[in-house]
């Protein structure tokens, strides 16, 4: 079992492709008012094949027209001993229609191996992009263009989404989506589709959720040979739970299954916080990130 290969299609998804007070709260859908900035700080468990290996925290703030979000992974048991699996994240930017990052950091970290990636974007298109150690030319990579690099969205700020229609954040319609993104070295679509509406509850949170299929589009950065590409490309069994964030127009996952080579890959909300407090220790004004990180990728590189 690689390392690499588990690390990324663990904490991947915790990136993909992820609220109302302490307890007893329910969701008001439709809340939206602009007035004290509105935070919420989800925790999750990782498991793999039925198996825990791992836990992630998501923090977004949300103040008027502005988001940020922070991210951390780290696999735990055996499997964080064999491959030191961390990793943590940071985003920033404008809400519109789908979010429009300004800036995002990344470093993921195994006990051989770590990268690093940052990337400066307007309004959703890259700028300036550095990934470090830089990916080693195999010739056979489907080329990143400079259009693949507009109007994208960083794996970060893709767990962040704003409701695309005007109703309920539980309307149907916000299922129905293409997240174009772009994590610094490949570019690919996450297409989601409307499943079905349930209600669930969690520590923090009690109400509906959207239960949105999500497919898989390689675009560019690739190697189209690699059999970890067609796989998830053919892979059917994909979805994201989404949960109003109260407060605000944006939902937030409390449920991400991806089936891998491995087995299915399950990060679930443990507990919701609204208002909580963050403790990420990402930094995103100068572009850095420090502390545990996840691979921004979904299949072998």
């Amino acid at each position: 079992m690689c390392a690499t290969r588990l690390l990324r299609a663990s904490l991947l998804a915790a990136i993909c492709v992820i609220p109302a007070s302490e307890g007893s709260a329910r969701a008001r859908s439709g809340a939206s008012k602009a007035a004290a900035p509105a935070t919420v700080t989800v925790d999750y468990g990782i498991a793999l094949a039925g198996i825990p290996i791992g836990t992630a925290q998501v923090s977004g703030l949300f103040e008027s027209a502005r988001y940020r979000m922070d991210v951390s992974a780290r696999l735990t048991g055996l499997v964080g001993a064999v491959t030191g699996g961390m990793g943590s994240a940071r985003a920033s930017g404008l809400i519109a229609e789908g979010p429009q990052p300004s800036a995002f950091a990344i470093s993921t970290k195994t006990s051989n191996s770590g990268i690093a990636v940052r990337m400066a974007l307007a309004r959703g298109n890259v700028t300036q992009s550095e990934v470090t150690p830089p990916l080693v030319d195999m010739g056979d990579r489907v080329p990143v263009t400079p259009a693949n690099k507009r109007g994208i969205v960083d794996p970060a700020s893709a767990l962040m989404m704003p409701a695309v229609s005007r109703g309920e954040l539980t309307d149907q319609a916000n299922c129905n989506r293409t997240i174009p993104v772009f994590d610094g070295a490949t570019r690919f679509n996450v297409v989601l589709s409307y499943g079905e509406t349930r209600t669930i509850e969690k520590p923090g949170y009690a109400g509906p959720v959207l239960v949105c299929n999500a497919r898989y589009q390689a675009i560019a950065g690739h190697r189209p040979d690699r059999p970890g590409v067609k796989f998830m490309e053919d892979n059917r069994d994909m979805s994201v739970w989404l949960a109003p964030v109260e407060g605000t127009r944006v939902l937030l996952p409390v449920r991400i299954a991806v089936r891998t080579t491995l087995g299915t890959n399950i990060i679930e909300a443990t507990r919701w916080n609204r208002g909580g407090a963050q403790t990420v220790t990402a930094r995103a004004a100068d572009g850095q990130a420090s502390g545990p990180v996840v691979q921004a990728t979904l299949v072998d590189q």
